[in-house]
Formats: C-alpha cells, structure tokens, sequence
C-alpha cells in the first residue's frame, strides 16, 4: 500500500490549493501576533505621582511641593507612591509659611497615596493600570497579569494536540479561534483587576491552540517541500505580521477597551476560512473516515486542475496496513542513561532561558528610551529578518554553532547596554534590537535542533518537556522586566548573562547536521564530553519506524 504522501502526489506540490491553505492558515495566525503581545500596551505603566484633592487647603505653592523627591536613574524625581502629609501642609500654608525657605520639606512627615493617584497621559489615555491603580503596593498585580497570560498558554498547549486528535484539526482550530476572539470580547466589559486576569489566561489557551492546530493542519495537508517552508517561514512571519500591527493599533486607540475592541474585530474575518479551509485528510484516514478524505482530494484536485485517478486509497490494504501498536514511552526515558538525561537537561536549560531572552526583550518595549509604539513596532520587524537567517542557518550551517552564534550575539550586545552613555539613546535602542534578533534566530531554531536529538520513541515527549520549560520561562519574563523599575540595567545584565551563558552551553551538544534522525536509543549523538566514554546500559529500544509529527508548542 501506497503511504499518504505517494497517493497525493498527482496533485504537485505548489498547486493553488495548496497556495490556498498556506496563506489562509498563515494568515489565521495574525490575530495570534496581536494578542500575544497585547499586554505591552494593555498593562503599560504611565508616569504618576500621589493625587493631592481640590479640596485640600494648601496655596498653589504648597500643592506644588507637596511630592517630595527621589533620585531615579541619576536624577531626582516627583515620587510616585509618597506625599507629604496633607494635614501637615495645610497647617504651614494657614500660617504664611513657604516651602523650603520657612519649611525644611526634607524633615517633614510622609504618607502614602490616599487619594489616589495621578496619571500622565502623554503615552496612554487609559491601561488596566490607570483603571485599577495597579501601582505602589500593587505594582506586581501588572507583571501577574501577563504571567498568567502566558499559564494559559501552558494549559492550551497540553490540550491542544490531545483535543485536535480526538476531534479533528479542523473542529478545533475554529473553536479555539472563537474562544479567543469571544474571551477578548468579553474582556472589554471587566469590572476587576481579577475578572480581566481570569479571561486573559483563557485567551491565551485559545491563543496557543490555535496557533498549534494550524501548524498541524498545515503540515499534514501542504507537500514536504512546502511543509518546511509554512513551519519555518509562512507561521512565523505571519505572526510577527500581527505583532506588527499592535503598536500601530495601540497608536491611533489610546484607551485599553477601545484597543481591546480593535484587536478583537480581526477575528472576526477568520469565519468564512471554515468554508475555505479542509479538515486534514491524513487525520480523517487515521479515523477510518476515508470517503470524507477522498472528497477533500478529489476537490484539491478539481482546484489545481489535474485529473484525480479512479481510486485513491484501497480501503482493504489500509486497515490491513496499520501499524502495530507503537512501544509506548515514559518521561522517565528522557533521563534513563547518562547521555540523555544530560542532553535533556541541558535542552530544557536552553528552552527556559531562550524564552526568558525572548520574551522580556518584547515586553519591555516601554521602558527603552525613545516612543514605545515605535520601539514595539522594530522590535516586531526585526522578527522577520530573524526568521529569514535562522532558516537559512538552518539549511548549510552546523546546528550547534548556528544555535550559539545568535546566542553569542543575543546576549552579548543585551550586556553591552550598561556601558551606553545615557545621551546615546539611540545606540542603545539598536543594541536591544539587535539583541532581539539574535535571540528570535535562535528561538525559532531549537524545533529543528530538538526534534533531530532525540529518537523517534520519545521525540515527541522531548518536544512537549522542553516546550514546557519555555513556556515557563514566558511565565517568569515579565517578572524580569519588572526589575527595571528598582534598575534599568538590571533586567539587560539578567538576560544578557543569562543568554550567554546558555550560548556556551550549547557548545557541549551533540551535532546533528547532516546526520539521519536517530530510531533508537542507541543510535542517539553523544555529549561532547561523553563521546569517548562508556555509554550506560539499560536501555529501552525502539524498533518502530513511526512518523512523528512535531508541533511548536
């Protein structure tokens, strides 16, 4: 019996059905690219200092100087979370007294915030920040939010393959799309801090499982050639497509609802894709669906103009061509001998820390010098590049020193930074961005990296545990761009070392350019450092020649 890929080969490999489903699904992705980073200008922090009420009586001197100073980044300050207190001032200002010549404010009492606050709105007109003073006392609740964003990108990643197996690709593809765009919706009416947290964590479930059902309906419809194309290029640019259009969004629509309603209409266009876009046929085959399957190619074929032979699959040889039940694996396999546990350990380092680089650098758009819709808009641009050298990389270079090299520039340039003067705003700008670029290659690169270390039996349980690191690592990212408001350096020297760091230890993993993916455990590349040593006994082989399908989760 014919595989899959030889039965659909009358169809070519570039015909304008497949033109169809690559850049439908491509383009399902850039409401992914918006959302995803969303919370930049969502949970954007404005300048702001402690409300002094109309009714306070204080002269116009006295209210002027009523916020005392603090020295931030070399310069002082109006304080953002401390006044003078009130009663205090009133006293002095009943008496004729003036501040600083009378008065020596430095010896004077403080209090916190007590009415509120007020915010600048040279940057924003209104964020969740400004909405539910999530500052001072509550400045942790902003990095929270986009922590728990990113859980539940975690949670949809562990779902999403499981349901689109269980209930087909397509079935869930659209369902996910609708839980994001529905859940964006109904995050406009938030009256709490908690309710806009709880239905953002939902939309980033939505927002990942749409994002990897469409790189599994591609890769099992589109031809091998143009396979590897829409999973290195087609998804990720299109993608940083979306994240393009956020800044230019968050520009024109300066208050958090009306941008939210903004990035949720989009979604909205992805409805007639269901009438476009086919259920996977190799998927329908797998459930014994094979009518259903035959109708879609039959009509790929009407599509491309190429006549269709008389029978497609022979339904007979299929059932009997079954694979037999594949060994199942454990999590433990990944660390049963002494090479691959070290080769899993340090992927899962490699993974944690590359999200870490990643994502910080695109969350702190804000805090580098300069305007922040422009600054989000080249850090999304610098994307594209990015991905373009990291599959070109990937295409002649040896993985370890492609892997190293972007990490090696990532990091190195992010650690430059702190040794910028302060008047060069726009050479530092430059360094992040380039920094940006270096991490980003690298990022996109560690699938093919990953995916090629580790033998069939438990290459899909690799991809899921080391997945799992990054998307941990995207949940602690926020929490290190946080640091800058204690430093501005701090969150640079962090991820700069950091990355670097992962940048040598790259340099001990095994070289899989050019080698055939592994079947077995014994046929799996060794550590550097293990190369002339002996390996542990003990293994579980697996003789199965099963094709694995790989999703960047």
């Amino acid at each position: 019996m014919r595989d899959y890929d030889a039965a659909t080969a009358f169809l070519g490999e570039w015909g304008r059905f497949q033109r169809l489903v690559f850049f439908l699904l491509s383009a399902s992705i850039v409401p992914n690219g918006f959302n995803g980073m969303s919370a930049v200008f969502l949970a954007g922090t404005p300048e702001h200092r402690c409300a002094v009420p109309r009714g306070a009586n204080l002269s116009g001197e006295w209210r002027n100087a009523s916020i005392p100073l603090e020295l931030r980044e070399g310069r002082a300050a109006p304080s953002r979370c401390r006044r003078y207190r009130l009663a205090a001032l009133a006293n002095f200002s009943a008496l004729g007294l003036r501040p600083g010549s009378d008065v020596e404010l430095g010896s004077l009492e403080q209090e916190p915030c007590l009415d509120g606050w007020e915010y600048s709105r040279d940057v924003y007109r209104s964020t969740i920040v400004t909405e539910w003073n999530l500052v001072c006392e509550d400045d942790w609740k902003a990095p929270l939010t986009t922590s728990l964003f990113f859980v539940g990108v975690l949670i949809g990643s562990f779902i999403s393959g499981q349901l689109s197996d269980r209930f087909g690709r397509k079935n869930i593809l659209f369902s996910t799309m609708a839980v994001q765009t529905g859940f964006s919706f109904l995050q406009i009416f938030s009256t709490s801090w908690e309710m806009f947290t709880v239905l953002f964590l939902i939309v980033g479930m939505g927002q990942i499982s749409n994002y990897v059902v469409a790189f599994i309906l591609g890769t099992e419809i589109l031809g091998k050639s143009v396979r590897i194309i829409f999973s290195t290029l087609g998804v990720c640019i299109f993608f940083a497509i979306g994240y393009m259009l956020l800044p230019l969004f968050a520009y024109f629509i300066r208050d958090w609802r009306m941008l939210l309603l903004a990035l949720t209409v989009p979604g909205l266009f992805c409805i007639p894709l269901w009438w476009i876009i086919p259920e996977s046929p190799r998927w329908l085959i797998s459930q014994g669906r094979y009518k259903e399957a035959e109708v879609i190619i039959r009509k790929a074929a009407k599509i491309n103009g190429v006549p269709a032979p008389a029978v497609l699959f022979d339904t007979t040889e299929m059932q009997d061509s079954k694979p037999q039940q594949q060994q199942k694996a454990i999590l433990l396999d990944l660390f049963r001998t002494r090479n691959i546990a070290t080769i899993t350990i340090m992927s899962l380092l490699l993974w944690f820390f590359t999200s870490v680089g990643y994502f910080g650098l695109s969350l702190s758009t804000p805090n580098w010098h300069g305007n922040a819709y422009i600054n989000c808009f080249l850090s999304a641009v610098i994307e594209v590049p990015a991905y373009v050298i990291a599959w070109l990389l990937l295409r002649s270079l040896p993985r370890r020193y492609s892997l190293s090299g972007t990490l090696f520039l990532g990091g190195g340039v992010v650690l430059f930074i702190q040794l910028v003067p302060a008047d060069f705003n726009v050479l530092s700008v430059g360094l992040v961005m380039l920094g940006k670029f270096g991490i980003t290659a690298a990022f996109s690169m560690l699938y093919v990296y990953n995916v090629e270390l580790y033998p069939t039996l438990v290459r899909n349980m690799a991809v899921g545990a080391t997945s799992t690191a990054s998307r941990l690592g995207s949940i602690i990212a926020p929490y290190f761009v946080y640091l800058g408001a204690y430093d501005r350096f701090l969150p640079y020297i962090l991820m700069g070392s950091l990355t670097v760091l992962i940048g040598i230890l790259t340099l001990f993993l095994p070289e899989s350019h050019g080698n055939p993916l592994p079947e077995n455990f014994e046929q799996m590349l060794k550590v550097k450092c293990f190369r002339n040593g002996q390996q542990t006994t003990g293994i579980r082989n697996s003789k199965e020649n099963s094709k694995i399908l790989v999703t960047p989760l």
